[in-house]
């Protein structure tokens, strides 16, 4: 029998070399491609031609069903994000309508949007979003990809150290390669076999394999200006990588402060063990 010192190093061993394999429900992995994310690793960044080509397709095609509450128009023009001109946040703004009030008659009342406004969601409420889509209750896309992650499948007394591989690898984008992976996953007709509730489609990656969400990607569905290939894959990183930025606006000048810190903890653990053998070196032992 190992004692606890020796399960936690066995444990924590078997979280370094034990493959992850990812598993929606018991008895069924399903893997999910990793793919090659700018904004990757320690010091990954955004790439701004790609987060604005995201919120290109978001706007065009998503933003039909799904909103970005806890963002600000305004948030598009900062540093670190898509960075539009000051003109064009005020541009993209005034295109959304937004319900403000009361006025001095006590009345609500409609105005174009401003830089300071939330994103304005395409219902009013979540009754009215069922209505219009058979039911099913678009999510919101502001965190996405931090409310959607990839289960590991490995046994309970091994996940929990997990976070060691985590930190030794800096991966953080189970969230942008499943979503990625969801919106590539669409089959026009399931598998053999497989009965499919009425108005749900079929999708590799989704939990259970039914989504009510019809396939948003086709070639050539938005047009992109500076000559990226207008291909589902490449949507499908794009606005991937938008919705990533969207849940973490400040994730660049986070790495960059974590770092510091991580160098500044390192200095501060040399300097403190010297002090301790100086202190200590007229002690005998």
């Amino acid at each position: 029998m190992l004692g606890k010192p020796h399960y936690t190093i066995f444990a924590v061993f078997l979280a370094l070399i034990v493959p992850i394999k990812q598993g929606w429900a018991a008895g069924e992995a399903i893997d999910i491609p990793t793919q090659s994310w700018s904004f990757g690793g320690i010091f990954g960044q955004f790439d701004q031609a790609q987060l604005q080509r995201g919120f290109k397709f978001y706007k065009e095609v998503c933003a039909t069903c799904h909103g970005l509450k806890f963002l600000s128009y305004r948030n598009l023009g900062q540093k670190g994000g898509p960075e539009f001109s000051e003109e064009q946040v005020k541009a993209l703004a005034a295109e959304a309508t937004v319900i403000d009030g009361p006025n001095d008659d006590g009345e609500m009342f409609e105005r174009p949007g401003r830089p300071t406004d939330r994103f304005v969601s395409p219902f009013a409420n979540d009754n009215e979003a069922r209505v219009a889509n058979g039911g099913a209750l678009p999510p919101d896309l502001s965190v996405i990809t931090k409310a959607r992650g990839i289960p590991l499948g490995v046994p309970w007394y091994v996940e929990p150290f997990y976070w060691i591989r985590d930190i030794a690898t800096a991966y953080q984008e189970h969230g942008a390669n499943y979503l990625y992976a969801l919106l590539v996953g669409y089959k026009e007709q399931a598998p053999d076999g497989v009965e499919m509730a009425e108005g749900m489609h079929y999708n590799d990656y989704f939990p259970g394999h039914q989504i009510a969400m019809p396939n948003p990607m086709s070639d050539d569905i938005v047009d992109y200006d500076d000559g990226t290939p207008q291909t589902v894959q490449q949507y499908a990183a794009d606005v991937t990588a938008f919705l990533m930025w969207a849940a973490e606006p400040h994730l660049e000048e986070r790495k960059r402060i974590g770092f510091r810190v991580m160098v500044y903890l390192l200095i501060l653990t040399v300097l403190l063990y010297l002090a301790k053998k100086k202190l200590w070196s007229r002690i005998e032992h």
